[in-house]
């Protein structure tokens, strides 16, 4: 059964700038969603406040009317890669073995049966070769894959991704994208920001609009109509159609 992901006058500043303004809206959870905006329209900040990693002004977030910050450990968070250190001596195998940190009674250390998990993780995102490098020595797109098994070994019912696609080869995006459908399927629920507008047809299911404020959210063909995204991105409809919207 459904349930539903509410956040309500949400406001977050920073420095005295709002990065987001009354922010309300409310979605079905087991849906993959896509939260697009132009830049610095707050849809990282977004994700932050919604795992209070983030001072938040006012507002609430809820989830089948518990607050967020009850049901932490069943949010796994991906990160933007600029905001991971690449250079922490750490191997890909512990990286992902991290994941299972949440899961583990306190003074207990990973147990075979973890250690057997994270590796299954990592051999779902196609990294299980690689599983003694240092997390440095990977491509971007190979590090991006790590970090999605990591979440993946949380054992979550919810993933929240920042950008995940950003400086990665193609073949990693189709593997995160068909890994995340798939997680969708079995009644998770996934929200990723995304800067590439062509391809939220074809990867989402609802979207979330920012511009520090919601323009728009709900199915995706009901948020891309040229008047809504002409007012989201300030600009006119030949603009959007660059962007590979409406094409």
């Amino acid at each position: 059964m459904n349930q539903t992901i509410e956040v309500s006058d949400l406001n977050v500043s920073y420095y005295g700038n709002q990065a987001l303004k009354d922010v309300s809206f409310s979605l079905q959870t087991g849906n993959l969603i896509g939260i697009i905006g132009p830049n610095g329209a707050g849809k990282s900040t977004l994700i932050k406040a919604m795992l209070h990693l983030i001072p938040i002004e006012s507002g609430t977030i809820s989830i089948n009317e518990q607050p967020v910050k009850n049901l932490r450990r069943n949010i796994a968070y991906v990160p933007q890669r600029s905001d991971i250190d690449w250079d922490f001596p750490i191997t890909v195998k512990n990286t992902v073995l991290l994941g299972t940190y949440p899961n583990i009674k306190l003074f207990r250390r990973p147990t075979k049966a973890d250690k057997e998990w994270a590796l299954y993780c990592l051999e779902k995102v196609g990294m299980g070769n690689f599983a003694n490098r240092q997390i440095a020595e990977l491509s971007g797109g190979q590090q991006q894959r790590v970090f999605l098994a990591r979440a993946l070994a949380q054992k979550t019912d919810f993933l929240l991704l920042d950008e995940p696609f950003v400086g990665i080869d193609a073949a990693s995006e189709e593997m995160m994208i068909n890994i995340l459908r798939s997680l969708r399927d079995e009644g998770k629920t996934v929200m990723v920001v995304n800067h590439d507008l062509s391809k939220v047809e074809a990867y989402f299911d609802e979207l979330i609009l920012l511009n520090h404020t919601l323009v728009a959210t709900g199915p995706v063909h009901d948020v891309i109509r040229p008047e809504i995204m002409s007012k989201a991105y300030h600009t006119n409809l030949n603009m959007i159609q660059q962007m590979g919207v409406f094409s």
